[in-house]
């Protein structure tokens, strides 16, 4: 089992752990994608929301950890559970854990922050994203 942290998280599952929510770069992945996917259990910790902004959103800004290796997020306001881990959500919800869908869990969130405003960037490239095994899977581009 992991326990790892995020910047922010999407419907899907991804994971963002290098982009704050203004779209500036904050630090590297240390590991983040490899111990999700190696994990029996992934389990993402995130905090609902920072200085007003949610931290689940639609679509995160940038891939680092793709949700099918994301079984479970953690918010104050209540635990989602990946769809692909029916086995979890069983459990959780004979444990009276509180379980909600992530869609429902981010619709609870915006009615407090509201939705912010998405980042404007332009076309230039700053960084890539390398999975695991070799291969790109997003990139980031400079901040208007």
């Amino acid at each position: 089992m992991v326990v790892l942290a995020a910047l922010d998280v999407d419907v899907d599952f991804n994971v963002d752990v290098l982009t704050g929510h203004d779209g500036v770069l904050r630090g590297a992945s240390g590991g983040h994608s490899d111990t999700a996917a190696g994990a029996k259990l992934s389990v993402i910790t995130i905090p609902s929301m920072r200085n007003g902004v949610p931290s689940i959103r639609e679509k995160v800004q940038t891939v680092v950890t793709p949700g099918e290796t994301v079984d479970v997020i953690v918010t104050e306001k209540g635990i989602a559970i990946n769809p692909l881990r029916q086995d979890l959500l069983a459990k959780a919800k004979d444990a009276g854990l509180p379980v909600k869908d992530l869609r429902q869990l981010k619709a609870e969130i915006e009615k407090t922050t509201g939705i912010p405003d998405e980042v404007e960037f332009t076309d230039q490239i700053v960084g890539l994203v390398e999975y695991r095994d070799g291969t790109i899977i997003d990139s980031i581009r400079k901040v208007k």
